[in-house]
């Protein structure tokens, strides 16, 4: 294509549910979407929560080592909606 450029996408930003969803797919998709990130090196910033599929994304990433950004809005900081961010869990464990 005349004119196209090859720009690497270098960060991208999820937000997903603080459920899994109804269907097992629903989760599954979210786990290899954070291997695909990994793979291509692509930096993940995300609902910052630990449940759900936004847990699914992100904790791939955070597990071999991609760079991963939590965002929580303090209005939902303050309840459980979205558990704890990924490093917190994981240190707990």
């Amino acid at each position: 294509m005349a004119g196209s450029s090859s720009h690497q996408i270098r960060n991208i930003c999820v937000f997903a549910g603080s459920s899994p969803g109804k269907e097992k797919k629903f989760l599954e998709s979210a786990n290899h979407l954070g291997q695909v990130l990994v793979e291509r090196k692509i930096h993940l910033v995300y609902g910052g929560g630990s449940l759900g599929l936004m847990r699914g994304v992100s904790i791939t990433a955070f597990l071999e080592d991609n760079q991963v950004l939590g965002v929580v809005p303090k209005a939902l900081a303050k309840g459980d909606i979205i558990g704890k961010i990924i490093e917190e869990e994981l240190r707990s464990l």
